[in-house]
């Protein structure tokens, strides 16, 4: 899949003069059930992956099969009733409410708009549950977003892609904003949501201690492209390529003893511009093990390690 977006320049005659690639050429699987966290810098295409595979963006080439179905070829009469199986919970868990609206009205909008409702009692009763399934009081149905805590109106998101009883949920960073504390009762309502309803999560975030403890596999992307794909726990003890082991470094650990001995690696210079990416391995401008005579030319491919379950696109960790 390949999301880009057209820059053009002049006023009246404009003239396309590129393409910001947003996410260029990436492949990978989610199985039902399992959850796979997408990692990686700020501005590596990570929300435009999520919003292309439910078609909130329509991607510039490839394919994004859901249930045997190739969302990027069907039309919207299609698409539509399958957004009840697909939904997302935002990052931002005030500025995705509407500020106009009470919080019942957030959580059943989308109930009335697939008509999964036959009366008002009804309606009200599925709202009270939903409340009650995220840890809400129901008593607080008609009140507005900014009377409720940043990890409340998550919550709300929360219950409002659960409304339609979907089957796959994009979390797109939803923990980001939040404190601490606040943020592993988040993780924890997840998890107990995925246990409950046999739910299937992309979790994107850039934080690798809380991709750790949801994921059953994780998925590394820089700059548009995946450069390595394993379960937890092979990602964690045996990362391959250059870029994950810079990530993993980053994260501190409890231990002082430990945090002052472990290598800690820096990496040089800044992210590439997506308009203008460098040749071959788009991370090899910054890797400190690159081979310029083969990095700068060839865009290495995702291979698959023999007898396990674990992909990495790097020349030189093969």
């Amino acid at each position: 899949m390949a999301v880009y977006f057209p820059i053009s320049m002049g006023l009246i005659r404009k003239k396309k003069i590129g393409d910001v690639k947003a996410v260029d050429r990436i492949t990978f699987n989610i199985r039902k059930g399992e959850t796979l966290g997408l990692v990686g810098e700020s501005g590596c295409g990570k929300t435009t992956t999520g919003r292309a595979i439910l078609q909130l963006e329509r991607p510039t080439g490839g394919h994004v099969f859901f249930e045997d179905i190739d969302l990027t070829q069907a039309e919207e009469k299609t698409i539509r009733p399958m957004r009840r199986t697909m939904q997302m919970i935002f990052q931002d868990p005030f500025g995705s409410l509407n500020p106009r609206m009470p919080v019942g009205e957030i959580i059943g909008e989308p109930i009335k708009v697939h008509n999964l409702t036959g009366s008002k009692s009804e309606y009200r009763d599925q709202i009270h549950d939903l409340m009650r399934i995220v840890g809400l009081n129901p008593g607080t149905m008609d009140w507005y977003p900014h009377e409720f805590s940043g990890g409340q109106r998550q919550r709300i998101g929360v219950a409002r892609a659960l409304s339609v009883k979907p089957k796959f949920i994009v979390c797109d960073e939803p923990v980001s904003a939040l404190d601490v504390s606040i943020q592993a009762q988040i993780i924890n309502l997840l998890e107990e949501l995925q246990e409950e309803f046999n739910l299937t999560y992309l979790f994107i975030a850039h934080d690798l201690a809380v991709v750790r403890h949801i994921s059953d596999r994780i998925a590394v992307m820089y700059l548009g492209n995946i450069v390595e794909i394993a379960t937890r726990r092979d990602l964690y003890r045996n990362p391959l390529h250059p870029y994950t082991r810079a990530l993993l470094s980053a994260v501190p650990i409890p231990d002082p003893e430990v945090e002052a001995e472990r290598e800690h690696i820096l990496l040089k210079g800044e992210v590439p511009s997506p308009f203008n990416p460098p040749p071959g391995c788009k991370f090899h401008p910054r890797c400190q093990e690159a081979d310029l005579s083969i990095c700068t030319k060839d865009m290495p491919e995702l291979v698959k390690l023999e007898g396990e379950e674990h992909w990495v696109g790097c020349h030189k960790a093969l």
